[in-house]
């Protein structure tokens, strides 16, 4: 008689039973005001690399600022998700993922896969 699989299943069921779960984080999305909303809400946003942007959108406008440099840039119809653009910058997006790149070089982004981390005023 094989005892092998009932001795491995068992110790399989024990130390699962010694493994701590970890906490699962509790995430709350930060939607992103309507292009048209007249009251300035502003959105700090963690990109890769720890970049971190903050963005201020109010009535078609967002001024988006990374380091110490800040674009103004007017909204921008777009089929799906988001787009606000000036001569020099894109901020753009879907859902809760964007990404912010120089006009003239949209292959090469400032910050990307960036996603809200909380509301600033």
């Amino acid at each position: 008689m094989n005892r092998l699989p009932i001795i491995t299943v068992a110790l399989a069921a024990v130390l699962g039973a010694c493994v701590q779960q970890a906490p699962v984080a509790q995430w709350t999305p930060i939607p992103r005001p309507a292009p048209s909303d007249a009251t300035p809400q502003g959105i700090a946003y963690i990109c890769e690399g720890h970049k971190e942007v903050t963005v201020v959108y109010a009535k078609n406008r967002a001024s988006v600022t990374l380091a110490n440099k800040t674009w103004r840039m007017e909204y921008q119809g777009s089929g799906e998700g988001f787009r606000y653009a000036d001569t020099a910058a894109e901020w753009s997006g879907r859902d809760d993922l964007a990404t912010l790149r120089e006009a003239a070089n949209t292959a090469r982004p400032i910050a990307h896969n960036c996603r809200p981390t909380r509301r600033i005023t």
